[in-house]
């Protein structure tokens, strides 16, 4: 049961993804967690080094997607500026909106990646939707909600458990 939590791959950041790798690899769509994978969960728009990592993504071709669970006020005013579709309420780790993602990038699972910073929304509904995943660290967890702060804990004992397994991949790092 641990397995579904268990993320392809673990990144430090966005920023630290090896997206030429994921090209090579046959990898032509990104969907994104918005709060604490692209700016934290209380900032409304993305810094100028978020705004670079933006105009890569799609310089080497990828489509890309935000999936997010937060309302549509929040999601728009972070995805519009950009051109970003994206999908609002999405409770993740409900698999129709993972089925909803690919549907609007035209694309299929194994060539889909997720990013998400969170093990029992974003890894979970990913895995369950058979989609590659790659966990970030949440960039302001001082940031999060209740039910964040929450999770975050079943978070700590799958990912001790899965450690002691040897299970748990190493992070990836530039």
């Amino acid at each position: 049961m641990l397995e579904w939590l268990l993320p392809h791959q673990v990144a430090g950041t966005i920023y630290d993804i090896d997206l030429e790798k994921l090209r090579a690899e046959g990898i032509t769509g990104i969907i994104c967690d918005l709060d604490n994978t692209l700016v934290g969960a209380r900032d409304r728009s993305a810094t100028p080094e978020m705004v670079e990592w933006l105009k890569r993504v799609r310089s080497l071709g990828f489509k890309m997607i935000i999936v997010s669970n937060n309302r549509r006020k929040r999601v728009s005013r972070f995805a519009e500026p950009h051109g970003i579709p994206y999908i609002y309420r999405a409770r993740k780790p409900v698999r129709a909106s993972f089925r909803k993602a690919l549907a609007r990038l035209g694309l299929e699972p194994g060539q889909t990646v997720v990013i998400g910073d969170q093990l029992l929304t974003d890894v979970l509904g990913a895995k369950r939707s058979g989609l590659r995943v790659i966990l970030v660290k949440p960039i302001a967890p001082a940031q999060e909600g209740v039910a964040t702060r929450f999770n975050r804990i079943i978070e700590r004992v799958a990912h001790r458990r899965l450690s002691r397994k040897g299970l748990w991949p190493r992070e990836e790092s530039p």
